[in-house]
């Protein structure tokens, strides 16, 4: 009895672990692993995201209309595990102070401003809604709902103006999303 328990538990051992790596692998398929980078000035950033396809969905609007993400709703801007946003140097978000780190980044969509947030707790699956407790940043910006059609959920960052500012792009479906980002001064 006791060898047929152990020998069925080094089974499970062996096949969950198994199940989970072709889990993880299955779900990238449909929404690949990509990385958006930043390095200006001495100042690097690295966003890690998966990028959903829009498949003819409707992807932002009121929940009335059954959206793939609807307004007012927590999204971890992207597909599968959190969107992360590492940063070497201290730098300003609209305007608003972040701490060189690793965080989580995830927005609340709306149809004429998105909040966009920074939380401590990074290392989880994304879908689940974050501990808002943790949050270190939050800001709103404009939302630009007329851009030209993105098939596939973009995350990138445009070039500095004379003053520094970059901002980080969020482009999906017909919506972009412009977070102003800038090297901190002490």
């Amino acid at each position: 009895m006791n060898k047929k328990l152990l020998i069925t538990g080094g089974i499970l051992l062996v096949a969950i672990p198994i199940l989970l790596l072709w889990f993880k692998s299955y779900t990238k398929s449909h929404s690949p692993e990509a990385v958006a980078l930043y390095h200006q000035n001495g100042l690097e950033i690295h966003i890690n995201y998966c990028q959903p396809y829009k498949k003819g969905r409707t992807i932002f609007g009121d929940a009335a209309t059954s959206p793939l993400q609807p307004y007012g709703a927590y999204w971890r801007l992207g597909a599968n595990e959190a969107t992360t946003f590492e940063n070497n140097k201290d730098i300003t978000i609209n305007g608003k102070p972040l701490k060189a780190g690793k965080y989580q980044v995830y927005t609340v969509p709306g149809k004429d401003s998105w909040k966009v947030c920074f939380n401590t707790e990074w290392d989880r699956w994304g879908a689940t809604e974050a501990n808002h407790e943790t949050d270190v940043l939050v800001t709103e910006v404009p939302a630009n709902n007329h851009a030209p059609a993105m098939e596939q959920l973009q995350i990138g960052f445009d070039t500095p103006d004379s003053t520094g500012t970059c901002n980080m792009l969020i482009h999906w479906d017909k919506t972009q999303v412009k977070v102003p980002l800038l090297l901190a001064t002490n």
